[in-house]
């Protein structure tokens, strides 16, 4: 995956520029030299003119990229909400789009569409009703106390399996609750006083919001305590824990599974991969130490936070207050359309993806992208083939994995079945509620049945891309073939310094620190031997200590183990689609375009991809949370690796923007 899910969208009013894929002169800053610091030199008088929007976190090429796809979306869903005649799934889309901007039955409605759920909450009168409650609410998409889900068995690739992981936690991740420096501290008090003010908003009483607000935050505490570090959960072997129910009621005898197996409408299946243990006893003993009092405002708590943005406006902004500007830094809430669109995307995406396939995805693109990932999958093998670090057997089966990588390219070739998902005009809040109720039955009929592997896991209009190790594939959305990325009338370098790089990036995912442990069928098994795994891992580590070495912001580091298998996908991406650039020149003359060589063009589209301005707010979340290094690392760390980089530019020995020999990295 190449971007962050949560970035946010651009204001409408931010101009963009044409939707070609080039190289522009116009955002290089020619004070800096190439060789210091090439994403400077590339994008900086881009930064300098440009400035972050106010409903916004972050800015950069990405975000002009969704901005235009969100443009051609809201006219489909302007056009479907005011057709007097429309099929089923035109009516759908634009009945929940409608229902979405009705800011009018919002604001009068205020809390009541989840009445019932609150009434629900409050008639709980023991821990023995804990697990009932804890499947109500997963079934309307609130994300209580653990995460459970249909999953492909890691260890069987034919079959999907349930699958139980460490959750329940309202700021992003554990450490959160558990670092002792100030900046932390201070974020959890804003948290704390955001509950307390939500509750107060969904009818407590101050007193009983203060309560609330503190039961809250103990009970996440103590869940906080129990679950792993980001760093851990990138472990598969780790976090994989198949074991019979009886097992798992063996872990936390006081939750009550046939309860919960029950409401989630399964027949009790006959085992359940339990990706962390230690989190499942921990949430067990928080049911016997906890108050029933407090379960009961921690549940009320989680329902109306995964639900506000669906209430009336005081809801809407006291959200925002917190989740938007104290942790991002945002200043303004994106408009009304656009948090309606994605909350469509996310219930619905492929209904949706169908009227976007048919208005804006071009043929001859998916043509042209196919051609361009059988060339980096020729440069891969190639590498592969010539490794010095490779054992013979290992390369034989890296060879075969490579081989099956399967590619999807645009859109599924069958759609979701809607026709069982009931959408009207009514309130937007209860729409919600049906479609994640819609969605989470069909997800627990996938467990126990073969893999589809037809199935995407992103829509067609996601800009964005991924490689999915249990299947072995790798998914380029029709959202993401489109500038700067791709352009079919591009020429070769532009494409392969943007699309072609992002291909190479994905293609190399199965072989990073966490693909490499997928056969090709997609099965958790180590088929690498073990004096390859120790030589990847001695070049792995020369990439945790590069990243470990580079300041994120003020005094905060990059942290080089959270984000190696992405900085390992990024300089294997560009070293294998520079790779295949130069295959399809071979013979043609080297012709320059603007003054600039094929070569400068390639290095110079790689590094207007990943442009982008940040506010410090969101760098802090991202170093905390997020696999990938901030943007300017993503150009200037996998560079300074490239002996190929420094030939196109000169760049001489000693300077910044390439790293000593002995300091290099080179894995692919």
């Amino acid at each position: 995956m190449l971007k962050p899910l949560f970035a946010a969208v651009a204001a409408a009013s931010f101009l963009l520029p044409c939707a070609r894929a080039s190289v522009d002169r116009s955002t290089f800053d020619l004070s800096v030299k190439p060789q210091d610091d090439f994403y400077r030199y590339a994008n900086g008088s881009w930064i300098r003119k440009s400035s972050i929007p106010p409903d916004h976190s972050s800015w950069g090429s990405w975000d002009e990229a969704v901005e235009r796809n969100r443009a051609i979306l809201k006219g489909i869903l302007e056009k479907a909400a005011a057709a007097r005649e429309a099929g089923f799934i035109e009516k759908l889309v634009g009945d929940f789009y409608h229902s979405g901007m009705d800011l009018a039955e919002a604001d009068a409605a205020g809390a009541a569409p989840l009445k019932g759920e609150f009434d629900r909450i409050a008639s709980i009168k023991s821990a023995e009703e804990i697990a009932a409650e804890v499947a109500r609410l997963h079934r309307l998409g609130v994300g209580v106390c653990f995460g459970f889900a249909s999953e492909q068995d890691p260890k069987n690739s034919e079959m999907m399996i349930a699958g139980h992981v460490q959750g329940g936690l309202g700021l992003p991740e554990r450490d959160y609750y558990l670092r002792d420096d100030e900046a932390s501290r201070k974020l959890r008090g804003e948290y704390a006083a955001h509950v307390e003010r939500m509750l107060r908003l969904a009818g407590d009483s101050p007193s009983d919001a203060l309560a609330g607000a503190r039961a809250v935050m103990n009970l996440e505490t103590a869940l906080a305590k129990g679950s792993k570090t980001a760093v851990d959960l990138r472990d598969p072997v780790a976090n994989y824990h198949l074991m019979p129910v009886g097992d798992v009621r063996g872990l936390s005898p006081h939750f009550d599974w046939s309860a919960y197996l029950a409401g989630m409408g399964l027949a009790a299946p006959a085992s359940i991969d339990v990706g962390q243990p230690e989190f499942v006893r921990a949430l067990d003993a928080q049911i016997v130490k906890t108050p029933i009092a407090d379960w009961r405002a921690y549940f009320r708590w989680h329902l109306v936070h995964d639900f506000a943005g669906f209430l009336s406006k005081p809801f809407v902004e006291e959200d925002f207050g917190f989740f938007g500007t104290a942790l991002t830094g945002a200043t303004r809430i994106q408009e009304r359309w656009k948090r309606v669109l994605s909350q469509l995307d996310a219930n619905a995406g492929e209904a949706l993806g169908q009227l976007y396939v048919a208005e804006a995805f071009p043929p001859r693109s998916k043509v042209r992208v196919l051609k361009l990932v059988g060339n980096i999958r020729s440069s891969l093998r190639g590498r592969i083939e010539s490794l010095e670090w490779m054992d013979q057997p290992t390369r034989e089966a890296a060879l075969r994995k490579l081989d099956l990588i399967g590619v999807k390219i645009g859109y599924t070739d069958k759609w979701i079945d809607y026709s069982a998902l009931a959408i009207d005009r009514g309130p937007y809040a209860l729409n919600v509620l049906r479609a994640n109720e819609f969605n989470v039955k069909r997800d627990m009929a996938k467990i126990g049945k073969p893999v589809d592997r037809t199935e995407w896991w992103m829509n067609p209009q996601s800009v964005d891309a991924y490689y999915d190790p249990s299947k072995n594939e790798i998914v380029f959305p029709a959202g993401i073939l489109q500038p700067p990325f791709f352009d079919p009338g591009a020429d070769d370098a532009v494409n392969y310094g943007g699309i072609g790089m992002i291909i190479g990036h994905e293609m190399t995912h199965g072989f990073d620190d966490q693909g490499r442990q997928y056969d090709g069928k997609g099965n958790l098994s180590e088929w690498w031997t073990p004096e390859s795994a120790k030589r990847f891992n001695e070049r792995a580590a020369g990439i945790i200590k590069q990243f470990n070495g580079y300041v994120a912001i003020e005094s905060l580091h990059v942290n080089g183990e959270l984000t190696q298998g992405e900085n390992i996908a990024d300089l294997g991406g560009v070293k294998l689609a520079y790779s295949a650039l130069m295959k399809a020149l071979a013979g043609a003359p080297a012709a320059r375009i603007d003054g600039l060589t094929p070569q400068q063009r390639f290095f110079l589209s790689f590094a207007s991809v990943w442009r982008e301005m940040d506010r410090p707010e969101v760098t802090r979340l991202w170093v905390n949370t997020d696999p990938h290094s901030p943007s300017f690392l993503r150009v200037n760390g996998p560079l300074s690796n490239l002996p190929e980089f420094a030939s196109a530019f000169d760049v001489p020995e000693g300077a910044p923007m390439r790293r000593p020999a002995a300091d290099r990295v080179t894995i692919w």
